[in-house]
């Protein structure tokens, strides 16, 4: 049709009748179901489901000089705008490639371990109250993004080894916002909350851990749904914040070294209150656009590939973590705070420590200086080559909990750096 025309329409919703004081301020709207791919993501259908919005067509991206002041300044959240998709080099993509042929069967391992100790502490059936028995098993929720690949890992890995086929799902949380509720709303409706495992990459100092215990709190009093645990399975937990982990090593994962081309050309998420309604799910970008760059797939093969090696040692250790005192110690948290004072920022939200999280920084923040352990080997060569690249300092400290830390500028404004957006030294 040469010409579209659209029109939208304001509803009415007629006010309460009188003396109706439990009827609810406003109406309980379906929630769509959840995208997949190819429509949304690179990831097989199965895979994984996104309890999100596709904002592929709004621009949100935004220089990282001017959201690093903008967030700094107060004026906005991070989770407001996205930051440019960071294209690697070549040298910096066979990097990546080189890291993951070295750590393959590690992650694979770790993934074994995380999984099985998750089998084991969640059943793999329940009993109605009717009588007979519910399957299904326990329930994938990732945390978009870090989360999603290794939620997708652990799938994988619950089906070859156990022939199980679990549901995985994956939501938003944004720090100092919390989780999606709408997206709780949806999981409480499909399946038995009880049955929910949220899944990540790795932890930091802990933050986002910290938030999701706040958050389904807060959902449960205003919902009035309850269920949800808000313990986190992850990969790496090398700031020893939760009990279930594959590792509390800090190495690389080489999901971190890269964006949305090793999470299914998926963004990180969005929520800004002109596109984010009370009814809605966070949102994110599908980034269609950068097929040809797509690692998301070759990742997840390459790890896979490992299980039959390694399932006899991940099993092992997962009996050995069952029957161990697994009670975060969270001295990440303290290293951090120490950090934090020792070097004058005064503001934990801008130390991130872990190779996982320095990646980040280097990709998506303005870099002050990267702290790494003296003698940390070739997990550091990705975070390395970038700091070179953004004229960032890398300075060996001793004794650091973390194989590194990075520190986003403190007292930031485009003054700080220059021109090509380096970082200014101390």
């Amino acid at each position: 049709t040469p010409h579209v025309l659209l029109a939208v329409v304001p509803s009415y919703v007629p006010a309460a009748p009188a003396g109706a004081q439990d009827a609810p301020e406003r109406p309980v709207t379906m929630l769509p179901e959840p995208l997949r791919g190819p429509a949304f993501s690179s990831y097989a259908p199965e895979e994984v489901g996104w309890l999100l919005q596709d904002l592929s067509d709004v621009t949100l991206e935004a220089p990282t000089e001017e959201r690093e002041e903008a967030i700094q300044s107060g004026g906005a959240h991070y989770a407001e705008s996205l930051p440019v998709e960071y294209q690697p080099s070549e040298q910096y993509q066979q990097l990546f490639h080189n890291a993951l042929d070295a750590s393959a069967a590690r992650l694979a391992h770790a993934v074994g371990v995380v999984t099985e100790i998750v089998l084991a502490e969640r059943p793999h059936s329940r009993l109605r109250p009717s009588g007979g028995i519910s399957m299904p098993r326990p329930v994938l929720v990732s945390l978009a993004r870090a989360g999603t690949p290794v939620g997708i890992l652990m799938r994988r890995w619950a089906q070859h080894r156990h022939g199980l086929d679990l549901p995985h799902y994956a939501v938003s949380i944004v720090r100092g916002r919390g989780i999606d509720a709408n997206a709780l709303r949806w999981l409480a409706a499909h399946h038995d909350p009880r049955d929910v495992v949220f899944v990540d990459g790795w932890t930091g100092k802990g933050a986002i851990a910290r938030e999701l215990a706040q958050a389904v709190e807060e959902f449960e009093k205003v919902h009035g749904v309850s269920g949800f645990d808000p313990e986190i399975a992850v990969l790496a937990d090398p700031g020893s914040c939760v009990r279930t982990y594959g590792t509390r090593e800090d190495y690389l994962i080489p999901s971190a070294c890269l964006n949305s081309t090793v999470s299914g050309l998926i963004s990180r998420t969005v929520l800004r209150a002109d596109l984010v309604g009370p009814d809605d799910y966070h949102g994110a970008k599908y980034y269609r656009e950068l097929a040809d760059s797509d690692l998301s797939v070759a990742f997840l093969d390459a790890v896979s590939a490992r299980f039959d090696e390694v399932t006899e040692t991940a099993c092992a250790e997962a009996k050995n973590l069952l029957a161990a005192d697994r009670t975060p110690t969270w001295a990440g948290w303290a290293a951090v705070e120490r950090i934090s004072e020792e070097y004058g920022i005064h503001d934990v939200n801008l130390v991130k420590p872990g190779v996982g999280e320095t990646t980040r920084v280097l990709l998506r923040r303005v870099p002050w200086k990267v702290l790494a352990r003296a003698g940390a080997g070739s997990d550091l060569d990705h975070v390395r080559l970038l700091a070179e690249q953004r004229g960032v300092p890398v300075e060996e400290v001793p004794d650091l909990p973390y194989t590194c830390v990075g520190l986003i500028h403190p007292r930031y404004t485009r003054g700080a750096t220059g021109a090509d957006g380096t970082a200014v030294t101390r």
